[in-house]
């Protein structure tokens, strides 16, 4: 096998935005694929070159913008990033206010994977048609939402925004910075990507409890618009000569694939509205629950097929999945995702129905989840860095996910502050541990060409985790809700349906003194079987991770420095996985 030839400039000069840094920091040296890379990672062709050609930064510095120019443009983006991870959880303390507006008890899980519906839906489009979607469309809609399917339509149209957004920032960064510094902002815009984790269950809860629920979203709003306007009146650079619009236009819709796009799309949403009506709205053997599901997996067969057909023009090429760190790390990355936002959601429930907390209790009450995570996140990836090795972080991560979940599955009503805050603690450890193993085997071990089209897979597996998830989620929770107020319907007694139409913390209006009690004692079984989720995510994810490899990659490392490693919920991908037959090495 040959060598691997390309200059920062030639990875970093293409017009497709980036899913994550992928720099160079040694350009003098060669790269022997044969030894240093595992078998995925020998699909590069060859050029024969023996070293990696000259870094030509200090002669192309001069092309970007710099100082207030430069930063004109580069802290709107921050500011973004901020937004959207912000906007992915602020929802969760929010969660019972609403369903309490809407009498919409059933609803909740759509709250959450609706927006990670549309995120996971249009994320292997929007890299090119991501500036005709806007998250201030879908912020306007739930904010003045007066029912809660309006609430769940304007959660999908900013889910899918989200994603848009998301993959212009990258494509903005990658015209705004050289290579060389790539790594070190979007460092930065990660890292507030998690601070947005964090800070979203504690803002939502304070808009909820002291101003209204809306104001979750309506803060979109102004702070979208000025930053619309902002780069409106900055020039971005273009990093590449643009063809003809008509030119454009027409290549662009012949590579989205919008079959395979129409194809995934229904199937997705018939499978999570089988799991919601199942059990609640109508029997689990009734011709409208077995027509969603049958439907959805015709349709999911119907895209695989086509998929198949469409060869490296598919939306997720059959030549990338087959490879084993790919689905692997999909893999762990759809359990994981859904289990952190399972844990976020239905604590959030615990402490404001069971506990009886207010909204902004109840967020900070999370913050032993959500600090575990951020702050493991970011040690872990520096940890790999220095130690080489991923798949002990991502085996122990997943054994603490199992076993925290495990824990939290026992809780009562009357379980001690000490135990709750010390389970959250584990389980978010371990999340964060593991959460920088699957991007940086991605990194490592799929050739250069390949990783945009690799992430662009996981990313999507990911945010459809995450709405798979939730809406299960919310299946095993209103019906074992119902199930268990059935069975205690006499130490109860009020109907089932009463509750269930009510909101998630009316049950406190509804009942009091001992039936108040026993009715709790139904929340907290109920909560409890959708801990299960978690266990049975965190067993998945250890199987997964070890497909991962047991790689040292301070031994196979290819001519790019990863040195920001993205969180389990970042929302970007590279823009489409059309240009799969791309190749930036010649043969």
């Amino acid at each position: 096998m040959g060598r691997v030839s390309a200059s920062s400039s030639d990875i970093t000069s293409r017009p497709r935005p980036r899913p994550t840094t992928a720099t160079m920091t040694d350009s003098s040296k060669s790269v022997d694929m044969d030894k240093a890379l595992p078998e995925e990672a020998n699909d590069v062709e060859k050029d024969g070159s023996d070293n990696i050609a000259s870094n030509k930064n200090g002669t192309e510095d001069d092309k970007f913008p710099t100082g207030l120019a430069s930063w004109s443009i580069l802290g709107p983006i921050t500011i973004a990033y901020f937004l959207i991870f912000l906007d992915m959880c602020v929802v969760s303390t929010a969660a019972p206010a609403i369903t309490r507006q809407f009498s919409s008890l059933v609803d909740i899980g759509w709250y959450g994977g609706a927006y990670q519906l549309g995120n996971s839906a249009l994320q292997p489009l929007t890299g090119k048609i991501y500036s005709h979607f806007n998250i201030k469309l879908g912020s306007v809609i739930c904010a003045t939402a007066v029912s809660s399917p309006m609430f769940i339509v304007g959660r999908a149209i900013a889910g899918a925004g989200a994603s848009g957004i998301g993959n212009g920032a990258l494509t903005i960064i990658s015209a705004v910075l050289p290579a060389r510094k790539q790594a070190q902002f979007l460092g930065i815009n990660l890292g507030l990507g998690q601070l947005g984790i964090a800070l979203g269950p504690i803002i939502g809860g304070a808009f909820t409890q002291n101003v209204t629920w809306r104001w979750c979203f309506y803060i979109n709003l102004p702070i979208g618009a000025a930053l619309a306007l902002l780069l409106a009146l900055v020039k971005i650079p273009e990093p590449t000569t643009k063809l003809p619009p008509r030119q454009v236009l027409g290549t662009a819709v012949k590579s989205l694939d919008l079959l395979g796009f129409m194809l995934i799309s229904p199937a997705a949403v018939m499978f999570l509205l089988g799991l919601q009506y199942g059990g609640t709205e109508h029997p689990w053997n009734s011709s409208v629950v077995i027509g969603l599901l049958v439907g959805a997996v015709i349709a999911f067969i119907l895209f695989l097929v086509w998929e198949y057909f469409q060869g490296d023009g598919a939306m997720l090429p059959f030549a990338m999945i087959r490879k084993h760190i790919v689905w692997s790390a999909a893999g762990n990355l759809f359990f994981l995702l859904g289990a952190i936002l399972v844990a976020e959601y239905y604590l959030a429930i615990y402490f404001q129905t069971v506990l009886g907390n207010r909204p902004i209790m109840s967020g900070v009450h999370l913050l032993p989840t959500t600090l575990g995570l951020v702050i493991f996140t970011m040690l872990s990836g520096m940890m790999i860095e220095i130690l080489g090795y991923y798949l002990p972080w991502s085996l122990g991560g997943s054994a603490a996910v199992a076993i925290g979940y495990g824990l939290m599955s026992m809780i009562k009503p009357r379980t001690s502050p000490s135990k709750w805050i010390g389970y959250q603690i584990l389980y978010g450890v371990g999340s964060g541990a593991m959460s920088s193993a699957p991007y940086i085997a991605i990194q490592n071990l799929v050739s250069p060409p390949q990783i945009p089209i690799a992430m662009a897979i996981i990313i999507f597996c990911q945010n459809m985790g995450g709405a798979v998830f939730l809406v299960a989620a919310n299946s095993i929770f209103t019906n074992g809700l119902l199930k268990e107020l059935q069975n205690h319907i006499d130490e109860i007694g009020v109907d089932p349906d009463i509750i269930l139409r009510s909101g998630i913390t009316s049950i406190r209006s509804i009942v009091s003194g001992d039936k108040l009690t026993a009715a709790l004692e139904c929340y907290t079984t109920a909560i409890s079987h959708v801990m299960y989720l978690g266990i049975g995510a965190g067993v998945v994810t250890f199987a997964f991770g070890w497909g991962l490899g047991w790689v040292d990659i301070r031994k196979t490392k290819q001519p790019q420095a990863i040195q920001a490693n993205p969180a389990p919920t970042a929302p970007n991908a590279k823009e489409g996985v059309a240009s799969t037959g791309e190749k930036s090495t010649t043969a």
